[in-house]
């Protein structure tokens, strides 16, 4: 593929990792686009290649480095099954895993592999866990139909945050779960709603109905690194996804870490029914970058109507809709749960007031050259005019029952992981 690159970005970086300020200045340049070089053939699925590959989902800079970023890919290549609520795993055995990438010019290398382990050391899988444990209905299979066992070592990674020494927070689509590994991705605590995890932690009972694979899609720890901050990528099933059509509130969990306790704040999507909320990173303790998309290819006949923004919010003002009793339903309003409520108007006349937004980036508009992803997936904040988004190229496939690879209608090429780093029109501080 030729690459468009225009003209280097070249600035004073006063960077923040995914919500740590970091106040060294240094003078670095980047390019507008990165694109992955090389990546290895994981496995074979009906004889396509399935890439290893699959980063971007979540996207840290280092702090101390900064042409190095760690990229996280999701639970392992697999697709839609002709069963209802299947998936088909390609590498059932694939550990979710953190991959640390140097930038040189327009090319990310991959220079190191963390696989993601349990408390004892062992590798973590991607597989659905069990009943009780964030089990999301969801039915495994192999390449060969048969179905196979959940697992209390399963993880759906999709959200991933670096404290400041240097250890990595994810969430994921399952519990959803809030798991933290030491810097080699070893599980030091699994926090999730069922307090099954190691030090029996909770995070709040009604998360535990998001939507199967549409759960805690975005991570971030605010500066001070007392909180992590974590976004649901689409309204929860609450009490149901009848009950819940055309809504458009979604969650944001403020979950203090030394004191276990946690905020609730509503997120208002663009439209019904999009993918929707990929990513959160904090610009201080209380503003934040939300990365907001639908699942559509960009292409230049559909860009004006293609959605991937990124909004700049501010929870300050925002009403915390938490349930003291910690019901399965959460807080209730009259008989309605607050996605009930569904709309800006129907949320004010019961008193809560949703975060605010404002639009600081469009990747349709504010990059010289056609984005062609499905999946923006990946974001962190370079300094106050430059932001890194990455992109989930699902390890080269798709398909629904059988593989194929997965193909860029814009470019006729196989999805690979980028960074694209964006100017912004206005700072962000």
């Amino acid at each position: 593929m030729k690459l468009n690159l225009p003209s280097l970005l070249t600035f004073s970086t006063v960077m923040l990792s995914l919500g740590c300020t970091d106040h060294n200045i240094e003078n670095t340049t980047y390019p507008e686009m990165a694109e992955a070089t090389n990546p290895v053939v994981l496995t074979t699925a009906n004889g396509i290649n399935v890439y290893n590959g699959g980063f971007g989902s979540a996207l840290v800079q280092d702090p101390k480095d900064h042409n190095v970023f760690y990229l996280l890919t999701d639970r392992g290549p697999n697709i839609d099954g002709t069963v209802a609520n299947s998936k088909v795993f390609a590498s059932p055995d694939f550990a979710p895993q953190i991959g640390k990438f140097r930038l040189s010019a327009d090319q990310l290398t991959l220079e190191k592999v963390i696989e993601l382990k349990n408390e004892n050391g062992n590798k973590l899988n991607g597989l659905p866990n069990p009943v009780g444990q964030g089990f999301s209905g969801e039915i495994a299979l192999d390449l060969a139909g048969k179905t196979l066992s959940n697992s209390a070592d399963g993880l759906d990674s999709e959200g991933m945050a670096m404290a400041q020494d240097g250890s990595f927070w994810i969430s994921d689509e399952y519990g959803p779960h809030l798991v933290h590994f030491d810097a080699d991705g070893k599980t030091i605590e699994r926090i999730n709603p069922f307090g099954s995890g190691k030090g029996g932690r909770k995070i709040p009972l009604v998360f535990a109905s998001r939507r199967p694979n549409r759960g805690m899609e975005g991570l971030t720890i605010t500066p001070d690194g007392k909180t992590l901050v974590g976004i649901m990528q689409f309204p929860l099933y609450n009490p149901s996804a009848a009950a819940v059509t055309g809504s458009l509130v979604t969650r944001i969990l403020a979950y203090d870490i030394m004191e276990g306790t946690s905020k609730e704040y509503v997120y208002l999507i663009d439209r019904a029914n999009l993918q929707a909320n990929s990513e959160i990173v904090a610009i201080s303790n209380t503003e934040f970058l939300v990365l907001e998309r639908d699942g559509e290819y960009a292409t230049d006949a559909n860009r004006s109507t293609v959605i991937k923004k990124i909004y700049k919010i501010n929870i300050s003002a925002a009403t915390d809709i938490s349930d003291p009793s910690n019901g399965a339903k959460g807080k209730l309003y009259g008989s309605s749960t607050v996605e009930e409520l569904k709309t800006a108007a129907a949320l004010s006349s019961n008193g809560i007031t949703p975060v605010t937004k404002t639009l600081v980036a469009d990747l349709m508009t504010d990059i010289s050259s056609l984005y062609p992803h499905d999946k923006a997936e990946g974001m962190a904040i370079i300094n106050s005019t430059t932001i890194a988004v990455s992109n989930d190229d699902d390890f080269g496939v798709t398909g629904t029952g059988t593989y194929i690879s997965k193909i860029l209608p814009a470019t006729g090429k196989v999805d690979k992981n980028r960074i694209y780093f964006i100017k912004l029109k206005q700072p962000l501080w």
